[in-house]
């Protein structure tokens, strides 16, 4: 089995694209069927849900540099942290809907199977 030089830049474009149209067909049918505190509160994981992916393609991407080592281990603790604090601000100061929130950080998780399905019927063989 032979996998084309590009085929890591092909799948993050991918994951990118489902990404956004999970997050944007999510969106809707949470302002449609609950209001705008679903909507908003889906729109809001999903946002913090391709941050973290960002976060981890850029760490992925850094991996095998020495010099990143330390760097690297206080971002991963802090990301978390990062990811907390937002809850904490929608749970506490905001009217959105902490489920939808919840839902919406499944975005990511969602596109990566897809990506799973469509590689294992598409991908290389």
């Amino acid at each position: 089995m032979t996998i084309p030089d590009d085929w890591f830049e092909h799948t993050v474009t991918r994951l990118v694209r489902l990404m956004t149209v999970i997050a944007a067909v999510g969106t809707a049918v949470f302002f449609l069927w609950r209001g705008w505190k679903w909507g908003t509160g889906f729109a809001v994981g999903a946002a913090v849900s391709f941050l973290n992916f960002y976060w981890l393609k850029r760490l992925t991407g850094s991996l095998g540099s020495s010099r990143v080592r330390r760097r690297s281990a206080v971002f991963l603790v802090s990301r978390y942290l990062v990811l907390g604090l937002i809850a904490y601000v929608i749970l506490r100061y905001s009217s959105i809907s902490l489920p939808a929130a919840l839902t919406g950080l499944f975005v990511s998780t969602a596109a990566v199977i897809a990506e799973i399905l469509f590689e294992l019927t598409y991908g290389p063989k």
